[in-house]
């Protein structure tokens, strides 16, 4: 392809442009914060000044953004990509977003004669190259698509239609979550009993038992380091993900039971102030809950 758009510069962004630059494509890209858009220029990216620029200029768009919300309006806004697209157009979104909002943006893209793709990343940012894609959406657009998107991923993987990548991605969310609140459970259970959370993560990181995941081995590497402020994924998109993950449960008649108190623990992360941090951090958020209740049970 002559020109790859890409919306989105963050961290999972930012990866997807260094391999589609390196492989020698040209791209055109747009984010809102312009500090990330002179980051992009001195890739060698092409900076534009709306995402109605970037699809009038490109045959494909990626699209990294945080929500539902940022999506829409990237893609059916009055600068959105829609309105400065052209027939043949594929927008690929690689957000995390929940399959009602995709298929709502196929139907428009569809009007358009534009080509619109569900591709959510699993895999987190250092592993591009590896990257799983499960993607819905019309397989012809797949096939438009599928030597850039091959940069990125190892597999690739055509669900099924409209939305149904998000589903892939939606489920993995759940248990994502569940693996991050129970061991900052498990680490902040051990801090009260005396036992320091490093010297924890390093005994089970040894042990070879089947609890060491590569989740757990990134979150108890950053606990033990006090590393929150860099974040690979934050407590606020966590929140988003497991939030969204758990609506689409509810509306296929599959009413989730764990996954209501993963979304209670995530929420008091965020409640404390922590959303934009590292989801490592929410060991602490226990220890703040439990000093708030022992200092409501000593005023009662």
């Amino acid at each position: 392809m002559s020109m790859v758009g890409l919306i989105g510069f963050g961290t999972m962004g930012s990866k997807a442009a260094e391999k589609i630059l390196h492989a020698g494509h040209s791209l055109r890209i747009y984010d809102a914060n312009p500090a990330a858009g002179e980051k992009a220029s001195t890739l060698g990216a092409k900076r534009a000044p709306s995402p109605r620029e970037v699809a009038r200029q490109a045959d494909m768009v990626l699209l990294f953004l945080p929500g539902p919300k940022e999506v829409e309006g990237c893609v059916a806004g009055i600068e959105g990509l829609l309105a400065g697209s052209h027939p043949g157009l594929v927008i690929v979104d690689m957000s995390t977003v929940d399959p009602a909002s995709t298929r709502r943006m196929n139907e428009l893209a569809f009007k358009k004669g534009v080509g619109y793709l569900d591709a959510p990343v699993l895999g987190r940012p250092a592993s591009i190259g590896n990257w799983a894609l499960p993607v819905g959406g019309e397989a012809s657009a797949l096939e438009s698509c599928r030597p850039i998107l091959e940069l990125l991923a190892a597999k690739i993987y055509h669900v099924g239609p409209s939305g149904s990548g998000n589903k892939v991605k939606l489920l993995n969310q759940l248990m994502f979550g569940a693996i991050n609140a129970i061991t900052a459970e498990m680490m902040a259970i051990a801090d009260q009993m005396g036992i320091p959370p490093g010297l924890l993560y390093e005994i089970i990181i040894t042990s070879g038992a089947a609890t060491v995941s590569n989740l757990f081995k990134e979150l108890g590497h950053r606990i033990s380091t006090e590393d929150y402020t860099d974040p690979t994924f934050t407590v606020d998109l966590l929140v988003k993900d497991v939030r969204l993950a758990a609506q689409m449960a509810r509306e296929s008649q599959t009413p989730p039971v764990l996954t209501r108190t993963v979304e209670l623990i995530n929420e008091i992360a965020q409640a404390q102030g922590l959303g934009n941090l590292d989801t490592s951090i929410m060991w602490k958020a226990y220890q703040g809950f439990w000093e708030k209740n022992r200092k409501k049970e000593e005023a009662s």
